[in-house]
């Protein structure tokens, strides 16, 4: 057993008698990501799916509560594809508990999303950034982070290209993701374009003063600014 897995580890294949052939490449990751519903969320949130969209951008803390585990499981494993170009699927904690030791290890992430069926969950703004009662199909930001995720027209464009994206009968849930990606590398593109590299620093990191002769939108300048934060560009 310890060998097959060596192979499979080191050479991507393993071959055997009575098992036949293993091939690593057979099996991409990334088809196991699309395995949830794009759609369907929007289906339930429509233009709202931005807050999620955005919390997710700025590596915020989601809460996501319903009663029945199955419903978090398939709703949580999903929304990291808002932010496909993180590939990053191991800021899911589908089902944590109220108990310390889970909390505890919880609260060392720094951005997460975590499913919980209890619903005293509500009842501790500690935990979340944004909190979605998926049951009742409500979400809710925490004064904390309302600054951070105020919403202007940029929001807007993206809630209805995600929306737009989404109820289009002829597109999979693949090409919804797409779309939404192609959107988000437009963003990055334009926040790459306000960085400098400088003090030898190999990452380059926000030019504020660049952003603000941009002249963009209150809101939009917010969220870039955010952004910058969250992908670790900003000057310490």
């Amino acid at each position: 057993m310890m060998e097959s897995y060596i192979a499979v580890l080191t050479k991507g294949i393993c071959q055997s008698e009575e098992n036949g052939s293993f091939l690593s490449k057979d099996f991409d990751a990334r088809k196991a990501y699309l395995a949830g519903s794009i759609k369907d969320i929007v289906a339930q949130f429509g233009m709202e799916t931005v807050i999620l969209y955005t919390a997710l951008m700025l590596k915020k803390r989601i809460v996501v509560y319903h009663p029945r585990i199955e419903a978090i499981q398939e709703f949580t494993r999903t929304l990291p594809a808002l932010v496909w170009h993180r590939q990053d699927w191991s800021i899911l904690h589908s089902y944590v508990h109220l108990n310390e030791e889970e909390v505890e290890a919880l609260k060392a992430c720094t951005g997460y999303v975590a499913g919980f069926t209890d619903s005293e969950v509500n009842s501790r703004p500690d935990l979340y950034d944004v909190y979605v009662n998926l049951a009742d199909s409500e979400i809710t930001v925490s004064p904390v982070v309302k600054e951070a995720m105020t919403m202007g027209k940029l929001h807007k464009e993206i809630g209805q290209l995600i929306v737009q994206s989404a109820e289009d009968p002829d597109k999979s849930d693949s090409q919804v993701i797409k779309d939404i990606s192609l959107k988000t590398k437009e963003i990055l593109a334009t926040l790459a374009s306000l960085t400098e590299v400088s003090d030898g620093n190999e990452k380059p990191t926000l030019n504020s003063e660049a952003l603000k002769q941009k002249r963009f939108p209150p809101a939009t300048e917010n969220f870039l600014f955010h952004l910058a934060a969250a992908e670790q560009m900003l000057k310490i």
